[in-house]
């Protein structure tokens, strides 16, 4: 009997870990499918409740009532608003956001030719901040009240008080009309437009595998300044976080104890204490970057730059509520994703955190 008690024993305490973990499972999926269904609950909200006619917005001011009326039935609009809404999440699950008035494509087919131009800037600016960020952050923090620490704070300051469509107004006018060191607007001249196989929809993948320096260098001309001033933005954040975090750990006992042994400062610094700051750090980098996908719309209409944040601009000074809430809701759908897939980095990071 002892024996079978203690199998039996075994058998619940190996059976425990895959249960935390189902459990853990559940509890995740179970919050994205709640806050997916309040974005799409806040979308349609947004659709009716602005004064903007759908229908008029596809048939004109002109039309007919009997065409209006037919259009409105067809588009469910005559239907209770409960109704109208179930059809809405069904329609979004299938991928349907509607036709786009502006471009007459659906909208599904506008975001995937437009999405990857703000994926590609978002992602070279995130790269970018997390480079000069990061080291920018440790640098100010070894040296905490010293002018270097000063200048990186500073530095910092003013990338979150300098208004965005300023910096890129002053960046074409001196980097690009001035000193000629970047191309202008655009993700490429004019005249290399018609070169480009489009394969990825991102114009470094696709003029780099076209296997032309020229286009490469091209398409490096024009994302540079953009990306670079997404950039500033990004840094300044990650720098300033990057010092808070670094403040904590230098200040912990396993320092002091590391120094005393006599470990050098440089891997007492960048191994002991960095490694330990990179485990919030996941977080911050995952939402930054999930910011600049969703905020650059100010850059791209200065640079006119084809991307999402463009598209829903244009579609909204055209009453195009399609496009606008079909963008709204690719856009909170990545915030969604980037955040659950930073928690569990956070989660496969740190022990503490699976416990």
């Amino acid at each position: 009997m002892a024996a079978v008690s203690e199998q039996t024993g075994t058998g619940r305490t190996r059976a425990r870990p895959f249960y935390r973990t189902g459990k853990n499972i559940t509890k995740v999926l179970f919050s994205l499918v709640i806050t997916f269904l309040g974005l799409l609950l806040v979308t349609f909200l947004i659709g009716r409740i602005l004064p903007i006619d759908p229908v008029l917005a596809v048939v004109g001011d002109r039309a007919p009532q009997a065409v209006y009326d037919r259009v409105r039935e067809e588009m469910g609009l005559n239907q209770p608003l409960w109704q109208q809404f179930f059809i809405y999440i069904s329609n979004v699950l299938h991928g349907d956001f509607g036709k786009s008035v502006l471009t007459t494509n659906p909208v599904l087919t506008d975001i995937k030719r437009v999405f990857p131009a703000t994926l590609e800037l978002a992602t070279l600016a995130t790269i970018i901040g997390v480079a000069i960020g990061i080291p920018a952050g440790v640098f100010a923090a070894v040296h905490k009240g010293k002018w270097p620490d000063h200048i990186v704070r500073v530095i910092g300051l003013a990338g979150y008080s300098m208004p965005i469509f300023w910096l890129g107004l002053m960046g074409l006018l001196v980097f690009y009309m001035k000193l000629g060191w970047v191309a202008g607007p655009g993700r490429l001249d004019s005249f290399y437009v018609d070169f480009v196989e489009p394969r990825t929809g991102l114009m470094l993948v696709d003029t780099l595998l076209g296997d032309d320096p020229g286009l490469f260098w091209n398409a490096v001309s024009h994302i540079v300044l953009p990306a670079s001033i997404l950039a500033y933005f990004s840094l300044a954040y990650i720098a300033r976080m990057t010092r808070s975090f670094m403040l904590e750990q230098l200040g912990q006992e396993y320092i002091l104890t590391a120094r005393v042994k006599g470990i050098s400062e440089t891997r007492i610094i960048w191994r002991h204490a960095l490694g330990n700051v990179m485990v919030p750090l996941v977080t911050v980098i995952a939402l930054s970057y999930a910011n600049l996908l969703e905020g650059s719309v100010l850059t791209e209409i200065i640079f006119a730059w084809p991307g999402l944040g463009l598209y829903i601009t244009n579609s909204l000074l055209n009453a195009d509520m399609n496009a606008v809430l079909g963008g709204t809701i690719v856009v909170g759908t990545v915030f969604i994703g980037v955040n659950m897939l930073s928690d569990l980095l956070y989660r496969l990071l740190d022990p503490r955190a699976r416990k």
